[in-house]
């Protein structure tokens, strides 16, 4: 009985509220319901290219689990927006980019600890130079 009672009084209060405010309050509400989509949104994605790039260093790439330190998918504001990166165990100073819209393509790495910033593409050992 008490939540008709609580249905009845939102009615009530509705039915008094103004046309100008009831406006005003359907546009908060989906102005918020867009905001939190957009967030939704680009957290799924960065899990799903997350997801896709641990597959393929498992799987295709034969990688243990044990040998990779990090992955994490990464939004970004310049093309592609979403990648992921990843630091191996055996080389935490250097952050390899991925790009995974159809197939995992390493395009790029960065050099994240400045002791090691004089490294050639060829000391690099998780380097993959398809791209």
């Amino acid at each position: 009985m008490g939540e008709w009672l609580t249905l009845y009084r939102f009615i009530s209060v509705w039915g008094r509220m103004s046309r100008r405010f009831r406006v005003i309050l359907y546009i908060a509400i989906i102005v918020l319901a867009l905001i939190f989509a957009r967030f939704i949104y680009i957290e799924v994605n960065k899990s799903i290219y997350k997801n896709r790039v641990s597959d393929y260093l498992i799987t295709e790439m034969g990688y243990d689990e044990d040998e990779i330190a990090k992955v994490e998918g990464v939004y970004g504001f310049k093309m592609p927006k979403f990648y992921a990166t990843v630091v191996f165990k055996n080389e935490p100073y250097v952050e390899y980019l991925y790009f995974a819209h159809g197939s995992v393509l390493q395009f790029e790495y960065q050099i994240i600890d400045p002791q090691y910033k004089n490294l050639s593409q060829d000391e690099l050992k998780n380097y993959d130079p398809r791209f």
